[in-house]
């Protein structure tokens, strides 16, 4: 597979790979089939693999270090903190509030340094921002993870442009993840050009809007009972038969290209800057391979265009997220 980079400190294949739903937010999975797609990732070129304490929580990490241990020196890893997190609980009920502090950031990094059975990780996201501290405390105390050489580089997720300027001006930042897709388009108004212009790479996550736009969800029963997307605003009743009719125009433009709806959605993503990394999500082997032969495919300023149009965000029922969850982003 081609590579790209991130920042100036890392090299990772174009088409990265999240594995937030091989243990959480999407329904019951499957550990032996999620690593067999770990496994068919690393044999496809894919190189770079994202994860967070907060999945399961801390169980995803547990997963990525117990099946990608005898391939670490072929693999980047990238992982987050920075929300409290009360243990023995579900995620619903575990997460409690944002935390930003130094000593979070140095805590959770001794802890999934050992969850990840590694001595380093590659990349060191911030979660979500905490108005309560100050940007430059967080990354200074994440600095210093770099100086001890537990960390290699640091990024940011769901942080405003203004944020991302005052955080690289401490250290260098590697990468801003952020969700983005056809029908999420929020980093277009300032992140991506702020990216650009201070050389950071993006890196989008739920690039395939959720699996929206994938075409296999059209009403509320495609979904789990535990899946965590029934309480997203686009996935409720009222919306998803109105989303479903959008995506149903992409599944035709699919169609006649020769490709999956997937498949497109996510080249059109790729398309958007050669600084961009994508990582959609796959718990089979199947979906990551047709994902990752998305990197191919070919698309003329006349299509992107076109797909721009057809899933515009003016035209996507419901929000992103949550009110709640909205406020934790672009601070």
């Amino acid at each position: 597979m081609k590579t790209r980079k991130l920042g100036n400190q890392m090299t990772v294949s174009t088409i990265g790979l999240g594995c937030m739903g091989m243990s959480y937010a999407y329904g019951e999975a499957d550990e032996q089939e999620s690593i067999r797609t770990l496994h068919r990732a690393v044999e496809l070129g894919v190189t770079f693999f994202d994860t967070a304490e907060v999945y399961g929580p801390f169980e995803n990490e547990k997963l990525i270090g117990k099946a990608l241990k005898d391939r670490r020196d072929r693999v980047t890893i990238a992982t987050k903190f920075g929300f409290r997190i009360e243990p023995g609980k579900p995620a619903a009920e575990a997460i409690k509030g944002v935390d930003g502090r130094p000593e979070n950031a140095k805590a959770v990094a001794e802890a999934s340094l050992k969850r990840l059975g590694t001595d380093v990780i590659d990349l060191y996201y911030q979660h979500r921002v905490d108005p309560s501290v100050p940007i430059e405390e967080t990354v200074g105390a994440m600095a210093e993870l770099v100086k001890e050489g537990k960390v290699r580089a640091l990024g940011l997720s769901e942080a405003s442009a203004a944020t991302i300027r005052r955080a690289h001006a401490v250290h260098p930042i590697a990468a801003v993840q952020s969700e983005y897709s056809l029908w999420t388009r929020d980093p277009e108004e300032e992140v991506l050009a702020t990216c650009r212009e201070l050389g950071i790479g993006f890196v989008p996550y739920s690039p395939l809007g959720r699996g929206m736009l994938t075409g296999t969800i059209a009403k509320m029963d495609d979904l789990a009972a535990d899946d965590f997307r029934r309480s997203l605003p686009r996935f409720q009743a009222e919306n998803l038969s109105a989303n479903a009719a959008l995506v149903s125009m992409l599944e035709t433009l699919a169609a006649q290209k020769g490709v999956t709806a997937a498949q497109l959605a996510l080249a059109w993503v790729i398309n958007q800057g050669d600084f961009i990394v994508p990582i959609p999500g796959a718990r089979r082997i199947r979906h990551l391979e047709e994902n990752v032969a998305a990197a191919d495919i070919v698309l003329s300023d006349a299509e992107l265009t076109k797909l721009a149009e057809i899933l515009s965000p003016a035209l996507v029922a419901g929000k992103r997220y949550t009110e709640a969850s909205l406020a934790l982003t672009n601070r």
